[in-house]
Order: structure tokens, then C-alpha cells, then sequence
């Protein structure tokens, strides 16, 4: 008889538990690079219909591409919206220092004669999710966010998305330096139905 494996009580308690750190609250140490190769190929493993894999990493490092992200960041801010102030100048400097590691997933879903664009966008989510996951079971904090440089076509290209892709989310791993805030979740009676059949 072949062995499969079986359900854990110690995953269920975690993902009922975990919760995302703000990137503001995150220090060093961050993943080294097994952490992260590990991490990665925990992150893959979504569903993907047609075994497009449409999707990819970019990773940024803190200490070393970060100021000049920033920088160019503000720069970019700047010309679009007006003078910034000097917490919004700083928010722009620090986007990609305040943790130790960020990872880009970047959507590559293109037309497809078989596969939805939907659901090639939608394995890009899950790659997001399982990132976040696999980052906190290996003992970071995680957190996913999107903000407008997921959005500026401009800033996209600055940060590697190539012609027809753009980013599902920045993925900022590091180490906590504060225990994550509960925050209300939803009353699952108001987001379940029992299908029945409708003239």
C-alpha cells in the first residue's frame, strides 16, 4: 500500500494563527540564501493549469539595491504628484530598505489558446500567498503589498517587469521586532451559502 501523508494539528494551528508583520516593523536577519531557495520552491507549488508557471521572481536586497530604489522612487513620485512632503519622501526612500529582503512576483499571464488569463493571474496570487506562508513557517515576518509602484507602468519597468507583465506584489521577509496585531476577520456566516437551484 503506497504511504501518504496525513493531516498535521501543528500546520492547522499555524495558519490559524498567522498573521502579516508590517514591513516598517521587520530588522535583520532576513533569509540567507538556502532560506530562500527553500522558500521559493515552497512558494511554486501552486496550482497552475497547463504547467505555464506564469509568473517569476525578482528579488531586492536592502543593503544593497535599496537606496538606489528609493531614491529613484521619490524622484519618479515626485515628478508625477508635486513637491513631497518629508514623510512622504521618506516613505518613498524607504520602500525597499525596511525590510532585509523583498520579493517581487511578478505576473508574466499572456493570452493563452487553452488557459484564461484569469486563472494564470490567479496562480500568481496563490504563488503570493504561499510566499508569505513559507517565509513565517521558516520564521520570518512576511507581508504582502502592492501599492502604486505594482501599478506605475513607469516604476514597474524600474523594477524589472518586462513588456505585458506587472506585479502581483512586493513580498517583504525579515525578522520581527514586535508580535503581529490581531485584526478583526470576517464573520464566515456572511460569506457562506449553500447553493440551491434557481428558476
Amino acid at each position: 500500500m503506497p504511504s501518504f501523508e496525513t493531516g498535521s494539528p501543528e500546520t492547522l494551528a499555524f495558519l490559524r494563527k498567522r498573521r502579516s508583520h508590517p514591513s516598517v516593523t521587520m530588522t535583520d536577519p532576513g533569509p540567507d540564501d538556502t532560506q530562500l531557495q527553500d522558500i521559493l520552491t515552497i512558494a511554486a507549488r501552486v496550482p497552475d493549469h497547463g504547467k505555464l508557471a506564469p509568473w517569476r521572481f525578482i528579488l531586492f536586497r536592502a543593503d544593497k539595491e535599496g537606496k538606489r530604489i528609493g531614491e529613484w522612487l521619490a524622484a519618479h513620485y515626485e515628478r508625477k504628484t508635486g513637491p513631497l512632503d518629508a514623510d512622504q519622501r521618506d516613505k518613498e526612500l524607504t520602500r525597499f530598505t525596511r525590510a532585509p529582503v523583498v520579493i517581487g512576483v511578478v505576473s508574466t499571464a499572456a493570452d493563452h489558446p487553452k488557459i484564461p488569463l484569469w486563472e494564470q493571474q490567479l496562480s500568481a496570487g496563490a504563488v503570493c500567498m504561499n510566499l508569505v506562508t513559507a517565509a513565517a513557517a521558516s520564521g520570518f515576518a512576511s507581508q504582502w503589498l502592492t501599492e502604486w509602484v505594482s501599478f506605475d507602468m513607469e516604476a514597474a519597468r524600474f523594477l524589472g517587469a518586462r513588456d505585458g507583465e506587472r506585479f502581483a506584489g512586493f513580498v517583504h521577509i525579515g525578522t520581527p521586532t514586535q508580535p503581529p496585531f490581531e485584526r478583526p476577520r470576517p464573520n464566515l456566516s456572511d460569506l457562506i451559502t449553500n447553493w440551491t437551484e434557481t428558476d
